[in-house]
């Protein structure tokens, strides 16, 4: 029996059978941060700090695990590839992703419907991949980064990006006791694919040309705030009524709790990489 809710095939029309709940996640968080650089824009910096041949026009860039498209608009955007393509396993979210997508001129966008252990991509076809926040949603994601390595063009890079292990996890104690007494208990929900393992995956199927980590804080101003971030959150066995729904679970929360803000933090890791060998 599969526990982590990333990993359970039985949840993930729930997790992403539309674009809300993940569209609701981010803006809870994003409005309670308070350090930390905006993850896509530090890709587009790797991204040109390490790619050969910087003064050449990249031709096609894959962002993997695209879901509503934030990365996808900012890679087409602020590196004006010949190509984009954004690739999600979610329809809802490939939705949203194309609605969502502005114009690039002289930039193609497409959104493809895949499964990054099979990536619809040729061999040697991409000259940027990038995977960000996605591979922890696989059980086996050193099988996902060898076929981001396989669909990776010679002198390619692929730019990699997860989670601490333990990110969030002071918003387990807002949840344990009556509303979830294992919430200090449950496995992360980046446990396949973290900060801590994933540059001993990658080297498997690539070589490692940089890592660089950044701590992500975020401070919600009450539990009205946290309740929303909660609400949208697998990770806890929530009463039925609670989970999905801000309104009761803040109330719930009010019962438990004195209503201050609460701080979290989540360790960033970027890794970049190339083909094995230097391929050019």
């Amino acid at each position: 029996m599969i526990t982590n809710p990333f990993l359970d095939p039985d949840r993930q029309g729930e997790l992403y059978g539309n674009a809300t709940r993940l569209a609701s996640r981010s803006s809870a968080l994003m409005r309670a941060k308070t350090a930390g650089r905006f993850v896509p824009e530090v890709i587009v910096q790797l991204a040109q700090a390490h790619r050969a041949g910087a003064d050449r026009r990249l031709g096609l860039v894959a962002d993997i695990g695209c879901g509503r498209g934030t990365s996808s608009r900012v890679l087409a955007k602020q590196l004006k590839p010949q190509q984009l393509v954004g690739i999600d396993a979610s329809p809802a979210l490939l939705a949203a992703a194309r609605s969502r997508a502005g114009h690039y001129p002289g930039t193609q966008v497409a959104f493809l419907q895949g499964d990054f252990h099979q990536l619809p991509l040729p061999d040697d076809s991409c000259e940027l991949a990038v995977a960000a926040f996605c591979l922890y949603h696989s059980l086996d994601p050193g099988r996902a980064i060898v076929e981001i390595a396989r669909s990776l063009a010679p002198g390619g890079l692929a730019v990699l990006v997860t989670k601490a292990l333990d990110s969030y996890r002071e918003m387990d104690a807002l949840v344990a006791g009556p509303l979830d007494p294992r919430a200090e208990r449950h496995e992360s929900l980046y446990a396949t694919a973290h900060g801590g393992n994933l540059a001993d995956m990658a080297q498997w199927a690539m070589d490692l040309v940089a890592v660089e980590r950044e701590e992500h804080r975020f401070e919600f101003s009450g539990l009205d705030h946290a309740a929303e971030y909660l609400a949208t959150n697998p990770k806890y066995d929530l009463a039925p009524g609670l989970y999905g729904n801000p309104g009761a679970l803040a109330a719930a929360l009010h019962e438990w709790h004195p209503d201050k803000p609460i701080t979290t933090t989540s360790v960033i890791t970027y890794l970049v990489a190339r083909p094995h060998g230097g391929r050019t």
